[in-house]
C-alpha cells in the first residue's frame, strides 16, 4: 500500500479529513465542525485535531507520505499562505503550510479547493484517461479548476481558475460578491436560481405553483433542490428557472470551450445533481455560442467523487498524475 496521506478539507461549516492511499483509495475518513466563526485560532485548532487521530489511525507519521490541505480561496499554493477566505472570519495572511509542517513535522501543502477537486476528478473521479480537463462545481457558488496535462494550471500568482468571476452579462442587475455585475456565479449558482424563482413567483402571484406548495408560500425557503422536484412535477415557473440555468452555464461554459479546447468538462457541486434537464441545456447551448467546430463532441461529465472529493482532491497534491485508480 505504501505511504498513506492524509488529506483535509476545509470548509466554512465542517473540515473533512482522510487517509489515502497511493493508489487512490480513501481507507479512513472523519469530520468535525470547523467553528468558523470563533476565528482562526479555534478553527485551526480543529484542524490540528483531526490531523492528530488520522496520524493515529495511520500509525503515527512514519507511515504518512504528506497533509494535502483544500481551502477556500484566495489563497496561494505555492506559498501555501490563505489570503482572506470570506468564509474563514480571521484567517488573513496565513502561512498554513508552513504552520502545519512545523506542528507535525511532515510536508504540508496548500491548494483551493476547487483546484483541488478538479486534480481528483481526473485522477480518480469522471474524467480518468482524460489529461486536459475544465472543472466546475456549482452550489452556493461557482468554483472551477483548470487542469493541463493531468497538474493544476496555477497562473503567475497562483489564483488562476477563478472562472465563477467571469461575467456573461455586464448590463446584468446582479452584482456578484466580488463586486462585477452578471458574473456567471452570481446568475446560475443555487442563491441565483432561488432569486429567479421568488420574482417570477411574485410576478404570477394569482397562479397555483408546485413550487409556492413546496414552501408553504415561504419563497425566501426555495432551494435549488425544491426548484428540481417541482420541476418533475411540471412546475412551469421551475422548469424555467431550470431552463435559463442550463442556458447560462452553457453560454459560459461555451466561452470556456473557445478559450481552452478541453477534452473534457465535468461538472459537480449541489446544483450539477439536478442532472439530466440541466445537463441537456448545457450541451444545447454550447455549439452555437463558441468558435469551437469541435463543441458540440466535447463531454460535459456529471462528477463522480460527490462527498468525498475535497479530501481526494487535497490528498491528491501529493499523488503522482500517473496514478491509477482503486476506487
Amino acid at each position: 500500500m505504501g505511504k498513506l496521506i492524509i488529506g483535509i478539507d476545509v470548509g466554512g461549516t465542517k473540515v473533512a479529513g482522510g487517509l489515502v492511499t497511493q493508489k487512490g483509495r480513501l481507507v479512513e475518513s472523519q469530520v468535525v465542525p470547523t467553528h468558523a466563526d470563533k476565528g482562526f485560532r479555534r478553527s485551526y485548532a480543529q484542524i490540528t485535531h483531526l490531523v492528530d487521530r488520522l496520524l493515529r489511525a495511520a500509525g503515527g507519521a512514519k507511515n504518512v507520505k504528506g497533509i494535502g490541505i483544500c481551502a477556500p480561496g484566495p489563497l496561494n499554493p505555492k506559498t501555501g499562505v490563505v489570503l482572506n477566505p470570506p468564509n474563514l472570519p480571521g484567517w488573513r495572511n496565513i502561512q498554513l503550510a508552513r504552520q502545519v509542517t512545523k506542528e507535525f513535522g511532515l510536508p504540508a501543502r496548500v491548494e483551493n479547493d476547487a483546484n483541488a477537486a478538479g486534480l481528483a476528478e481526473v485522477l480518480f473521479g469522471a474524467a480518468v484517461g482524460y489529461k486536459d480537463v475544465f472543472y466546475v462545481t456549482v452550489s452556493t457558488g461557482i468554483g472551477t479548476g483548470i487542469i493541463i496535462d493531468r497538474k493544476i494550471y496555477h497562473g503567475k500568482n497562483g489564483i488562476a481558475g477563478e472562472g465563477g468571476h467571469v461575467s456573461i452579462d455586464f448590463h446584468s442587475p446582479y452584482r456578484c460578491g466580488c463586486g462585477t455585475y452578471g458574473c456567471i456565479e452570481a446568475l446560475a449558482a443555487g442563491p441565483g436560481m432561488a432569486r429567479r424563482a421568488r420574482v417570477m413567483l411574485e410576478q404570477e402571484h394569482s397562479a397555483r405553483s408546485a413550487l409556492r406548495e413546496l414552501v408553504g408560500g415561504h419563497s425566501e425557503q426555495i432551494t435549488p433542490l425544491m426548484i428540481q422536484q417541482a420541476a418533475q412535477q411540471g412546475d412551469r415557473v421551475a422548469k424555467a428557472v431550470l431552463d435559463e440555468t442550463g442556458f447560462y452555464l452553457g453560454v459560459w461554459l461555451a466561452g470556456m470551450i473557445t478559450l481552452f479546447d478541453p477534452e473534457a468538462i465535468v461538472i459537480g457541486g449541489g446544483v450539477a445533481r439536478i442532472g439530466k434537464p440541466l445537463f441537456d441545456k448545457i450541451r444545447e447551448t454550447i455549439p452555437g455560442h463558441t468558435i469551437n467546430g469541435f463543441a458540440a463532441k466535447t463531454p460535459i461529465l456529471p462528477a463522480k467523487l460527490h462527498n468525498n472529493v475535497g479530501v481526494y482532491g487535497a490528498a491528491s497534491v501529493f499523488l503522482p498524475t500517473g496514478a491509477v485508480t482503486e476506487l
